[in-house]
């Protein structure tokens, strides 16, 4: 598998299990103490490091670190617009499209001298 699908993937399921240990515990365990839900994130961010490790290995063979951070936060709202909107029920907003567009204006700056 190319290097630079193969940081997509893992990146992608990251940024999964990244999303859930930082804002899951908003709505599943609001009534809880903050411990425990740092506890329960804590675990769930296990997973997320057990694949962003990998991924940013692979990509930084292909990559820049500064291209794999930009990839890596396009992912992030890629994940969370979704969970936010699916799992947290929040009101999807014109916001999202311009934060969208804007990290594609990243994406061209990060990129464009290595086609």
């Amino acid at each position: 598998m190319p290097a630079t699908l193969q940081t997509l993937i893992l990146l992608t399921l990251s940024n999964v299990f990244m999303t859930f240990a930082w804002y899951a515990h908003l709505k599943d365990m609001n009534n809880q103490p903050w411990i425990i839900a740092a506890f329960a994130s804590w675990g769930i961010a296990l997973f997320e490091y057990l694949l962003q490790v990998p991924a940013n290995r692979a990509g930084f063979t292909v990559m820049s670190l500064p291209q794999l951070k930009i990839m890596q936060e396009v992912i992030a709202l890629t994940v969370f617009v979704p969970f936010a909107v699916l799992y947290m029920k929040v009101e999807l907003k014109w916001d999202f499209l311009w934060s969208a567009l804007c990290l594609v204006g990243a994406v061209y700056f990060m990129f464009r001298n290595h086609a």
